[in-house]
């Protein structure tokens, strides 16, 4: 969306504060032993207490109020009370949510204790590209020019991008335009960032794969060449300068 005025802009923030406490919240949460679903209904409840309504719940008709993806999942996992989380497994947490008519979107994956599998390296490539990817992000870059930039990042450190799935405007609605912010360069996209609008830009750096396929629950999404995905996300206001994150508050990059 495009902020016009003060009110929007403070809509955008609370909304914002709601997914990036709950992300953090769940993260730290997160223990050996617990089912998804009870990490889930954790979230569920920070939510709440915002006054806050799931986005993929409201708009999809999502089975939980955050995705919660584990090990070979890369997204859009469904939290379940069959899955219980495990000394040193890779999970992603993705949480949106609506407040007051505003539709904010973040995530980040993280590794559950200690790291016996040696996932950290491909965790900290997503964090530090997003890093680097938005501190590139202001009014008139092009798009593209972001998804050559991240793809070039995965690649010298020896990963790959998933192509299918994208950073997108945010807002008004959980996914708006511009809805391409890919993770690789398309010559032919001429698109711009536009000053003062919000958008929701995500890395999904892999070990193996290009693209996710759908598994037949009809949500989680795996590679298509097997392997690991790491996702960090942050929803942002574009500016003339650097980008304001209005995410902040999930401590992705503490």
């Amino acid at each position: 969306m495009s902020i016009t005025q003060e009110a929007e802009l403070q809509g955008m923030q609370r909304a914002s504060e709601a997914v990036g406490t709950t992300l953090k919240s769940m993260r730290q949460y997160a223990q050996p032993g617990m089912t998804t679903k009870e990490l889930d209904e954790y979230g569920g409840a920070i939510l709440k207490e915002f006054g806050a309504k799931s986005a993929p719940y409201e708009t999809y008709g999502f089975p939980g109020f955050t995705c919660i993806s584990i090990n070979k999942e890369a997204a859009h996992g469904v939290p379940s009370t069959t899955k219980v989380l495990k000394e040193g497994d890779l999970i992603n947490i993705d949480v949106s949510a609506e407040l007051g008519g505003f539709w904010s979107d973040n995530g980040g994956s993280f590794v559950l204790g200690r790291d016996i599998y040696h996932h950290q390296p491909l965790v900290d490539a997503s964090k530090e590209i997003l890093k680097k990817a938005i501190s590139n992000i202001k009014g008139g870059v092009k798009i593209a020019d972001i998804g050559f930039l991240i793809e070039r990042e995965a690649k010298k450190r020896g990963y790959k991008v998933i192509k299918n799935l994208a950073g997108h405007g945010v807002g008004k609605s959980l996914h708006e335009k511009p809805d391409d912010i890919l993770n690789f360069g398309v010559k032919s996209n001429k698109e711009r960032f536009k000053k003062n609008s919000t958008v929701a830009v995500e890395t999904f750096i892999s070990t193996n794969s290009n693209y996710a396929d759908t598994l037949s629950d009809g949500w989680t999404l795996v590679g298509d060449k097997g392997g690991f995905v790491t996702q960090h996300e942050h929803t942002i206001l574009i500016t003339d300068g650097h980008p304001q994150i209005l995410t902040k508050s999930n401590g992705i990059w503490d």
